[in-house]
């Protein structure tokens, strides 16, 4: 989820949309959401692209702010919001409102240490074709309200500097580089990472033209086309002036790679975390070793190693035109185990899974969901979507990780239920207060959930089932232990991508998207998925510890997920002073 993050009564209106019914009843999310609103409409002024994908419709036909000071405009900016925040929780009488007051609060204090920290030691780098796609497609999706989709035009002469009083994107993120030339100890991008930036600007300019096209629009082509040429123009500056400044070290200096972390959810010191994650690494191994031998005896194959046994699976694939019904199916076949065993309440509506464009597979290389959006949603769903292929990686290998049976139990599980997809519609469906769903989301507590959605489920597959399930796992360990070794300079991206193709049994293609994504797409994220998950098995524990034979599946998991992505301090609070004494 590499893991991507408003004053009317109209836009109030829109925030409290998000809430059911019954969350509506409860003063504190109204009250909770009014505090969230001042944040939320202060912030947009700065990036108001990623708002309006979030449903903020006053949003849609505005953009980026680039213009000069930028910096220390929005450190000013957060720093007057978190003094109001912390008066209204002094004055605040309810103890959820002042939880999602210090929500607030310390998100606003991570991304002001954040842009301190970036601007110590990087130069400014846009990747304006991605950014601009991923909004584009954010507004034009077809989930969204056609009413909506005019305000792409706007967005669009704004962008290439044609309504009075802009200028082009373009140019604005070359002056805000440029000035800062000038230091001489800030750090450009990783050379591989704005190479392959580059390379991918014909994907995203093309995939522009598809969005726009698809989206029915009318009036838009000239203004395109002028678009897309100012970011091939954009492009060509980067080659000249910012391809001779890049890095050839994909490491970051320590502290952005610690503040990473931070970010992220991972609150732990990263030689540590790596030991953790070592042991589970061999603990998972082991599991994987007597199941494969199992595999073996059963189907006769002529070797029982793991590593050989999921390659004899892997080598019948779906075809192509097959994928998307065969993944379909097998989503209902988990929601049949999901009902018979009491895991999880299922909505009655059906999941969505679809197939990525390639500007998708280019951004995100690896199946993903994408959520919907969280403010004014009338219905919208989130996305499962089917990445088969690494427009990124060099050759002709094939990424076969994901187009077999086997492995569609899990990466099912994982996406879409009891994963992620029941994740965000539980959030939507239940009324948690908008601080909950956008200020204390990270990537930590959704992907903790994820992994551990797969792991709720592994005893109920077949056995091949079970192999790539725990695979899986295997994976997001060798993640936490790989990804700050490479960070930390303790081993070699070469020596990681062979490690992941040996031991983990991934394809090259799979491997190489791997290792972009610790080196330089996003350090530190990939640890994330395990240690979320360590949390989640440390708390399902302990209330079995406090429940014994009154513990339910059911019921803590819907607790869970009708809280929100709460902080996994707040949620163990939550869990033990809430949930368990309704079940004793």
């Amino acid at each position: 989820m590499n893991t991507s993050g408003p004053g009317t009564c109209l836009s109030l209106l829109a925030v409290l949309l998000l809430t059911t019914t019954a969350a509506a009843e409860a003063p504190w999310v109204a009250e909770s959401n009014a505090n969230t609103l001042i944040v939320m409409e202060s912030q947009a002024k700065f990036s108001p692209e990623s708002f309006s994908a979030q449903g903020m419709t006053q949003f849609d036909a505005e953009i980026t702010d680039l213009k000069a000071d930028l910096f220390q405009r929005t450190r000013e900016n957060n720093w007057q919001l978190i003094q109001l925040l912390q008066l209204k929780k002094q004055t605040t009488k309810d103890k959820k409102v002042s939880q999602d007051l210090g929500i607030l609060i310390k998100s606003l204090q991570d991304e002001l240490g954040t842009a301190a920290l970036n601007h110590e030691h990087l130069l400014p780098y846009y990747n304006l074709a991605q950014d601009l796609f991923n909004g584009f497609q954010a507004l034009l999706d077809p989930r969204s309200d056609a009413a909506r989709y005019p305000a792409a035009l706007q967005r669009l002469k704004k962008y290439i500097g044609t309504e009075p009083g802009y200028t082009p994107i373009t140019e604005l993120a070359k002056r805000r580089t440029h000035e800062r030339f000038s230091s001489p100890d800030l750090i450009g991008p990783y050379i591989e990472e704005l190479e392959k930036d580059l390379d991918n600007t014909a994907r995203f300019t093309a995939g522009l033209t598809q969005i726009f096209t698809d989206s029915g629009l009318e009036g838009w082509e000239l203004d395109l086309t002028v678009l897309n040429s100012q970011l091939v123009d954009y492009a060509e500056w980067l080659r000249i002036e910012m391809l001779p400044r890049a890095r050839t070290s994909h490491r970051l200096p320590e502290a952005i790679y610690a503040d990473n972390l931070k970010n992220y959810g991972v609150d732990a010191e990263p030689r540590e975390l790596l030991r953790q994650a070592q042991f589970g690494f061999g603990e998972i191994r082991n599991e994987m070793r007597a199941i494969a031998q199992r595999i073996a005896q059963e189907r006769k194959l002529p070797s029982a190693d793991y590593r050989d046994v999921m390659q004899e699976l892997k080598k019948t694939q779906i075809p192509p035109e097959e994928i998307l019904s065969f993944y379909r199916r097998r989503l209902t076949l988990l929601e049949d185990i999901i009902r018979r065993e009491d895991i999880i309440s299922l909505p009655e509506r059906d999941a969505v899974i679809r197939l990525a464009t390639e500007a998708e597979s280019a951004a995100i290389p690896a199946p993903f969901l994408s959520p919907p959006q969280l403010i004014g949603n009338t219905g919208q769903p989130a996305e499962f979507v089917l990445v088969t292929s690494n427009p990124n990686s060099k050759g002709d290998e094939v990424m076969d990780d994901w187009g077999h049976d086997a492995v569609t139990w899990s990466l099912t599980a994982h996406e879409a239920r009891p994963g992620h997809e029941l994740q965000f519609a539980s959030m939507i469906e239940n009324g948690v207060s908008n601080a909950r769903v956008l200020y204390a989301f990270n990537s930590a507590n959704a992907e903790g959930w994820g992994l551990y959605a797969e792991a709720v489920m592994k005893e109920f597959l077949p056995l091949d089932g079970q192999l790539f399930s725990l695979q899986m796992r295997l994976i997001r360990a060798a993640r936490a232990f790989l990804d700050p070794m490479l960070n930390l300079g303790m081993i070699e991206p070469e020596q990681a991508r062979q490690y992941l193709i040996r031991e983990v049994g991934l394809s090259k293609p799979m491997a190489s998207s791997e290792i972009d994504r610790y080196t330089f797409r996003a350090p530190g994220q990939a640890t994330s998925y395990y240690f979320g998950y360590m949390n989640m098995i440390s708390l399902r524990t302990e209330v079995e510890l406090r429940l014994g034979e009154k513990f339910r599946a059911r019921p803590f998991h819907d607790f869970i997920l009708a809280q929100g992505l709460l902080p996994p301090e707040i949620l163990r609070a939550a869990v033990l002073e809430e949930f368990v004494p309704s079940q004793l």
